[in-house]
């Protein structure tokens, strides 16, 4: 299954907030507890720039996922690193979505400025663990039991590759 990417605008913020508070519930994506409202993420998306975009897949103009680069780190010596994410609307996950998105962030990172690109998943999040393995990142850091889930202490796994030699 293949959906068209492209940069998101605006308007498709509302979209993109109700498929991240989507993924709160599972305790497997985020460490959000509680769903987000547009307006607490205004200033996140306004601060995503050319070089570290928000792009958006989209089936007959409604946004099934979204995906973003943020910068690692704010100092300078960061600049060349950065982190992805990636989310989908539950009714079409599981379709080769994620694969496609990463891909597609894979094939950026040289117009992007980025050399390095991160992933941080948690530990027992393996859809994503795999995702990323199958695109050759490697586990660069374990950080056992940072986050805690209902009462459950849970790990954060940095994965990462080097994009540009």
């Amino acid at each position: 299954m293949s959906f068209p990417i492209r940069k998101a605008v605006r308007s498709d913020l509302p979209a993109i907030v109700e498929i991240y508070n989507s993924t709160i519930e599972s305790r497997a994506v985020t460490a959000d507890l509680t769903p987000v409202t547009v307006a607490d993420r205004e200033a996140w998306f306004n601060n995503h720039t050319d070089m570290r975009p928000i792009w958006v897949m989209t089936d007959e103009d409604k946004v099934v996922a979204w995906l973003s680069f943020e910068s690692f780190h704010g100092r300078a010596a960061y600049q060349y690193t950065a982190e992805v994410s990636i989310y989908i609307d539950q009714n079409v996950r599981g379709k080769g979505i994620g694969t496609t998105f990463l891909q597609a962030a894979l094939d950026a990172c040289p117009q992007l400025g980025i050399k390095t690109l991160l992933g941080l998943v948690f530990g027992h999040n393996e859809a994503s663990l795999r995702l990323f393995k199958r695109f050759g990142f490697e586990q660069w850091a374990n950080m056992p039991r940072v986050a805690e889930l209902d009462g459950v202490e849970r790990d954060l796994v940095i994965v990462g590759k080097r994009v540009v030699q």
